[in-house]
């Protein structure tokens, strides 16, 4: 599978449709009403798939691999605030493990990817010399062949 785009990476999907179900649920009367932490829990679940997808238009598996280190950061965050979300009343035992399991996946996805750029050793496309004379703009590690592991966990 070879990847171009941000958006067809697995791990930014999954980010997407978490970001879409926590703001679901913060949406809610009670959740809603609680501004501050509201606002944090989204701004956390924004941060997992905006650091996906700037990390991967960065050209450099070096910084891709620290943008996902700050995703996989905010998804501990997102479960940690789901946890008060829980103690708080705005949702319930059994609604958030499906989140926390959710997130769980999605962090270890993250840490497979995270691993497969640094055992394959490329740098990205910015520092390939005959990468600067095309015209292309496709990061070299969108251009590799992943494995199914490292996309699709």
């Amino acid at each position: 599978m070879t990847v171009k785009h941000f958006e067809d990476l697995e791990i930014w999907k999954d980010a997407r449709r978490l970001a879409k179900e926590i703001y679901r649920l913060t949406s809610e009367p009670k959740f809603s009403k609680d501004f501050r932490f509201r606002d944090q829990i989204r701004s956390a679940v924004i941060s997992v798939m905006s650091n996906i997808a700037e990390g991967f238009e960065r050209s450099g598996n070096q910084e891709f691999t620290q943008f996902l280190y700050v995703a996989k950061g905010s998804c501990g965050e997102v479960r940690s605030q789901l946890y008060v979300a829980v103690d708080q009343g705005y949702i319930s035992t059994n609604e958030s493990e499906g989140l926390f399991n959710s997130f769980k996946r999605l962090s270890s996805m993250i840490s497979s990817l995270i691993n497969h750029l640094k055992r394959s050793g490329m740098k990205g496309a910015k520092y390939d010399s005959s990468s600067r004379s095309t015209t292309s703009n496709a990061p070299a590690h969108a251009e590799t062949r992943r494995t199914s592991e490292a996309l699709k966990l």
